[in-house]
């Protein structure tokens, strides 16, 4: 895949454990939005989390990424076909699609090929929506020790397109007619080994791996004990959802 900038395959199987997923009701919103229900193409999908959950509302989900080892990682569905392809060439035929996603990936895109593609694969008013979510909350002792961790350990081994997810997408080219909807909140129950094993899937973790041969976890991973308390205890952690969504028709 030429120009594409890889930062999760060597963690591919860690992605699909520790991401977290999406709340079922923005699967309910899209499903809503889309003019059908036939196909649904999840563009970047990952580890295939938004792909399967599409499913419960679409006949058919195709779900591409660029990763082949993200791909064979995915978990099956009956109803999602997991391909190899990028974000600019699908393979998809034209006007197939009733609905176009990508969830925490469009920033990585080359964005005019990518908008050019939905517009070829796109079904007349059939939405686009893209979204990711930003940084999480579980209390002020453990958002310093991440806080320190995000912007002192790792903050030059973050790749440029993250400065995309600090505003929310708000300087995202989108030429799309824009639809406004409601707001989400990812949340999950999680305890620490879980949390950090969430950390390893940062791109800048692997970035700084590759520069130094540490894993950065390993500066933090005693504060961030201390602040967590019992390591079994388990925290309400907190992921604010982001999104544009539009049609091109």
């Amino acid at each position: 895949m030429s120009g594409f900038n890889d930062y999760f395959s060597t963690r591919a199987e860690a992605y699909g454990r520790y991401r977290p997923t999406y709340p079922k009701e923005l699967y309910t919103w899209l499903a809503k939005l889309s003019p059908g229900h036939t196909l649904a193409w999840d563009c970047a999908t990952g580890a295939g989390q938004a792909a399967r959950a599409l499913a419960d509302f679409f006949d058919r989900v195709i779900a591409t990424d660029a990763s082949a080892d993200q791909i064979t990682n995915c978990q099956s569905h009956p109803q999602v076909a997991f391909r190899v392809a990028s974000a600019e060439q699908s393979g998809l035929p034209e006007a197939c699609a009733d609905l176009i996603t990508a969830a925490a990936a469009v920033h990585w895109f080359n964005l005019d090929l990518f908008y050019a593609e939905v517009r070829r694969v796109a079904r007349p008013g059939a939405p686009i929506v893209v979204w990711s979510y930003s940084f999480f909350t579980v209390n002020k002792e453990i958002d310093d020790v991440l806080e320190h961790y995000a912007k002192n350990i790792l903050g030059a081994y973050w790749p440029p397109e993250i400065a995309l997810i600090d505003n929310n997408y708000r300087d995202l080219p989108f030429p799309f007619t824009r639809i406004n909807g409601p707001q989400f909140e990812i949340t999950r129950s999680w305890k620490l080994d879980w949390l950090l094993g969430y950390l390893t899937t940062w791109s800048a973790c692997k970035n700084y791996w590759a520069s130094k041969g540490e894993e950065p976890l390993d500066l933090i991973r005693d504060a961030l004990a201390e602040a967590w308390g019992p390591t079994e205890q388990e925290r309400l952690v907190r992921w604010p959802l982001f999104y544009l969504a539009g049609t091109s028709s």
